[in-house]
């Protein structure tokens, strides 16, 4: 069987609970057609970088299929079906990389605690931008 990635956008309306539902849909749909899903992910509501029918937002949500091309047909015959599904792509790949995805690991290393000072750069305590020279008198 091959193996393929799967990227689908959802509405912004729509909670993480009704993404995870989707994805426990297709997730049967493809288990229904002979295939598996290695694993999924949910990548959280992102910007968009352009409206798509009128949404600035989308829940992103990663699969790992190992299926035959008919599942793969099926389900996006189904997500095409689907209101809450803004986008959607299916690329077939070589072999899945075991790493998480280069999205979960970059959320994992910004959700580090930051404190105030971590914000401020080099200015000092006092905010004072080096760069600029001495105002004068400003009448």
């Amino acid at each position: 069987m091959a193996l393929y990635e799967h990227i689908y956008i959802a509405r912004q309306d729509v909670s993480p609970a009704q993404v995870d539902l989707l994805t426990e849909e297709l997730q049967d749909i493809v288990k229904e057609n002979g295939g598996s899903v290695e694993k999924a992910e949910y990548w959280g509501l992102r910007n968009l970088q352009y409206k798509i029918k009128k949404n600035r937002k989308g829940h992103y949500s990663l699969m790992h299929i190992e299926a035959p091309s008919e599942a793969i047909v099926e389900m996006e015959r189904q997500m095409k079906l689907k209101e809450d599904i803004l986008r959607f792509m299916t690329l077939r790949v070589d072999e899945f990389d075991p790493e998480p995805s280069p999205v979960m690991s970059r959320r994992d290393r910004d959700d580090r605690p930051r404190d105030r000072d971590d914000r401020r750069g080099d200015r000092g305590d006092r905010g004072d931008r080096g760069d600029r020279g001495d105002r004068g008198d400003r009448r």
